[in-house]
C-alpha cells in the first residue's frame, strides 16, 4: 500500500465510520463528534486525491469538508443560542 492510499483509506473509513454510528443511532447527526469524523476523513481523502491527481474526487471532497465545517460551526450557535 503506498502513502496515499494509507491516507484516503484512512479518510473513507473515518467517513464511513461517522455513517456507521449515525446510522444505528450511537452519535447524532447534528453532533460535534459527526462533524469532526466527516472534516477529518472528508480532508485526509481530498489530501489522497490531490495526491494522485484526480480531480472529481478532490472537488467533491473539498465540499464535502467545506460543508461539514459550516454544519460544525452551526453546532456552536445552536448552543450559544440555548444557553442565553
Amino acid at each position: 500500500m503506498d502513502f496515499n492510499d494509507i491516507i484516503g483509506t484512512t479518510g473513507v473509513g473515518l467517513i464511513l465510520l461517522a455513517y456507521f454510528l449515525n446510522s444505528f443511532s450511537f452519535i447524532k447527526k447534528d453532533g460535534r463528534l459527526f462533524f469532526v469524523l466527516n472534516i477529518a476523513g472528508s480532508a485526509l481523502a481530498c489530501y489522497a486525491s490531490v495526491l494522485i491527481q484526480y480531480v472529481p474526487f478532490i472537488v467533491l471532497e473539498a465540499v464535502w469538508c467545506m460543508v461539514s465545517v459550516a454544519g460544525f460551526i452551526q453546532t456552536f450557535s445552536k448552543t450559544n443560542t440555548h444557553v442565553q
